[in-house]
């Protein structure tokens, strides 16, 4: 028999190894539930809109000034006589113009804001006019207007000015829109002698726009289905008869679908944004790193700046900039939804079409899957005519989103709390 020391003791046996169970299916589903109740309650939130609106907004302008910056470098560098920040500069002016703007909109009153729509569809009309009158043409349309120094775009600025008109004349019919009448008169009208003025200038593309504004509000408005069926045949003849008028038009009507066959000549831009896209891979060359904006690409800068962008910030760049547009989609519609107001809710609307739709024509259009109509990306393309009304369009949703009950309450009340604390905070300072 062996001793045993007694001053060691024997090994203990190592510890058995825990058994690693997976989730069980109901526990996946039981966390799915869990978080889709959170999201759910955040969404919820009094100012959840609010903010979406603000966030969503900030970070398009900041993305568009990054992509106008690295779009333009090359074609600034040759126009403005080595000078690579001559066209993001002139962007950063615009924006530092917008933002008090869109600030002051936020702020109006409804009853103001309500007042200023028959001026500024007056105004709109004369400046559209004098577009179709004496307008510069540039690209083929006849759709600036000079200002002295200045070139406007004063279709940009009917789009918010058509929108405000529209919404003050339904809110005011709001117990009569179960008429057919009440719901054409005067707003269809209105909105196509403003449509007419823009195709006299053989702006297409823009006319097709405020098509779309008109559609969306007589749907909001509850008009009927046969309604649609007969402004979108006749307009879509419309559209196609003015198309044949034009050879470049007719040419990239029937080029769009394979830009690649006719590469040197109509589908050169297409051609060259798909390049651009394809070559983008997921997360992209890095931003300044575009090859297509050497002179491949026409309007690198301004119409197909989402090639640039999707070339240097890849598919995941791209779908970030789609969903900024779906958030502030989707945030403006809660406004329209919740609001008591019929001028809010048809307002919001009507901008929500605008902004939306051309996203989705601009986008189309770069992906070949539109002709090239020249419609620029809202908040993201270069060009001041048409930034500062969208700035503008967007204070005016943020200030209708602050606005509601509940928000204005909850903005009270934390302005409230900071008093609090400040007026807390205060006496430590001075001892």
């Amino acid at each position: 028999m062996t001793a045993v020391d007694p001053g060691t003791r024997p090994l203990d046996p190592p510890p058995a190894s825990p058994t690693r169970t997976r989730p069980s299916p109901r526990a996946w589903l039981a966390a799915a539930r869990r978080a889709t109740t959170t999201i759910r309650e955040a969404l919820d939130r009094p100012l959840t809109a609010y903010y979406l609106l603000l966030g969503a907004s900030a970070l398009l302008l900041t993305i568009g000034l990054v992509m106008v910056l690295s779009a333009s470098s090359v074609y600034s560098y040759k126009v403005h006589d080595g000078d690579s920040y001559a066209v993001v500069t002139r962007q950063l002016m615009w924006v530092l113009i917008g933002l008090p703007c869109a600030w002051i909109a936020s702020r109006l009153p409804l009853r103001l804001i309500r007042g200023l729509a028959y001026p500024a569809y007056a105004l709109s009309l004369v400046l559209l006019l004098l577009t179709a009158l004496i307008g510069v043409e540039v690209n083929g349309n006849q759709n600036w207007l000079a200002l002295g120094p200045v070139q406007i775009q004063p279709s940009e600025i009917a789009k918010l000015a058509l929108i405000l008109w529209a919404a003050h004349i339904y809110a005011n019919k709001e117990r009569r829109l179960g008429s057919l009448h009440e719901v054409i008169v005067p707003v269809v009208p209105g909105l196509a002698l403003a449509t007419g003025l823009v195709v006299f200038g053989r702006d297409l593309g823009t006319a097709l726009v405020l098509f779309a504004i008109m559609l969306g509000l007589l749907w909001v408005v509850g008009a009927p289905a046969k309604l649609f069926w007969f402004s979108i045949t006749v307009v879509g003849v419309l559209a196609l008869g003015l198309a044949t008028l034009d050879q470049e038009r007719v040419t990239r009507m029937t080029n769009f679908v394979d830009p690649f066959a006719d590469y040197h000549d109509a589908g050169w831009q297409p051609a060259h944004g798909l390049y651009a896209l394809s070559s983008g891979g997921w997360f992209g060359r890095g931003i300044g790193a575009s090859q297509q904006k050497w002179g491949q690409l026409p309007e690198a800068h301004t119409d197909f700046i989402f090639a640039v962008l999707g070339e240097e910030l890849g598919l995941i760049g791209t779908l970030l900039v789609i969903g900024l547009f779906l958030t502030i989609a989707y945030a403006a519609l809660k406004v329209a939804r919740r609001t008591q107001d019929p001028f809010v809710r048809y307002a919001t609307f009507g901008v929500v079409v605008w902004l939306l739709g051309q996203m989705i024509i601009n986008v189309g259009m770069v992906l070949a899957l539109l002709p090239v109509i020249g419609i620029p990306l809202p908040l993201v393309s270069y060009g001041g005519s048409a930034l500062l009304p969208s700035l503008v369009a967007l204070g005016l949703v943020i200030g209708f989103a602050r606005r509601e009950p509940e928000a204005a309450r909850a903005l009270a009340a934390r302005r409230r709390q900071s008093a609090g604390l400040s007026a807390r905070r205060r006496p430590d300072r001075i001892s």
